[in-house]
């Protein structure tokens, strides 16, 4: 059973993961942070909230990262 401790402890650990976030992105473009970002393993409204842009530009902005490696995966196989 949860306890008012518990939403604390995730509250805090969340302010913690913004800050890094905002760490790893600082001095970067929006394309860029949101890269870097991804794959790191944040969420688009993360991203979004971090870089100061919507779930939908990063969505755009990480979508090759996505497609890239599955192309990028097919080729190497195909290729002898």
């Amino acid at each position: 059973m949860p306890t008012p401790n518990d939403a604390k402890i995730v509250e805090l650990l969340t302010q913690i993961l913004r800050v890094e976030a905002v760490q790893a992105a600082s001095g970067k473009s929006i394309t860029e942070g949101a890269r870097v970002l991804k794959l790191a393993g944040l969420d688009n409204q993360t991203i979004a909230d971090v870089l100061n842009t919507s779930p939908a530009t990063v969505r755009t902005l990480t979508a090759n990262l996505r497609f890239g490696l599955r192309r990028g995966r097919g080729r190497a196989r195909g290729r002898r």
